[in-house]
């Protein structure tokens, strides 16, 4: 695909220099495929939603609500897929979280770590979680770096928020059965704090703090009132 240089200085323009500086792009047909993908998947979450609130529960009922969720998940897979190939960190992310929910655990590593540690590499916060529970081979001095990048990339990303994840221990809400945590910005922010703190006990009473001035972090108050860092 060609793309005018009057596209390429109108995004110089539009993205921070702190994003610049990290070389994080994001390719504007990616962004295109990737909101298309997001239609698509808030109209899975709705059905799910209806599905999970009717009272039948035959199994003709639950294969004709699998293949209905099916024919929404489909599209939206593909649309992803499209704007990963372009290196959209949240397309990226969102594909991940697609196999974290509907593949079986075995097959999640593989399918989903790449994913989540291209989506990190470029700074995007909610992949850390998914790092943090499927993929421990992820070299720790590359996912302390990113970590360490979230802040800098924050207004690159603004936009994209908020994002669902499977469990927030930041989050003030519980998730409710199996329902995913939708949470903001500076929800992911705490996040990733928490998880700084994990990465480098040295520092780590700062990260707990930091956390929990961002957006009262549960998990971080209960580690600073035990004063275990």
């Amino acid at each position: 695909m060609i793309r005018s240089p009057l596209l390429h200085g109108l995004l110089a323009v539009v993205l921070p220099t702190s994003a610049l500086a990290a070389g994080v792009r994001i390719d504007p047909h990616a962004d295109l495929l990737y909101r298309q993908a997001l239609t698509l998947l808030e109209q899975a979450d709705n059905q799910n939603t209806s599905f999970t609130l009717k009272t039948s529960t035959t199994d003709q009922d639950l294969a004709q609500q699998g293949q209905a969720l099916g024919r929404t998940l489909a599209p939206a897979v593909s649309l992803l897929k499209k704007a990963v190939e372009l290196d959209h960190p949240a397309a990226q992310y969102r594909l991940a979280l697609y196999y974290i929910t509907y593949l079986p655990a075995a097959q999640i590593p593989a399918a989903a770590c790449p994913l989540l540690e291209a989506s990190m590499g470029q700074g995007f916060a909610p992949a850390a979680l998914g790092i943090e529970n499927w993929c421990p081979n992820y070299s720790r001095s590359e996912y302390r770096t990113a970590l360490e990048s979230v802040p800098n990339l924050a207004s690159l990303y603004a936009p994209y928020y908020p994002q669902p994840a499977v469990r927030l221990l930041c989050h003030r809400e519980q998730p409710q059965g199996l329902a995913m945590q939708w949470g903001r910005q500076r929800d992911y922010q705490a996040e990733v704090y928490r998880l700084l703190a994990s990465a480098d006990p040295a520092q780590s009473k700062a990260y707990w703090q930091k956390a929990v001035d961002i957006n009262g972090c549960i998990a971080a108050q209960r580690r600073l009132a035990s004063n275990h860092y």
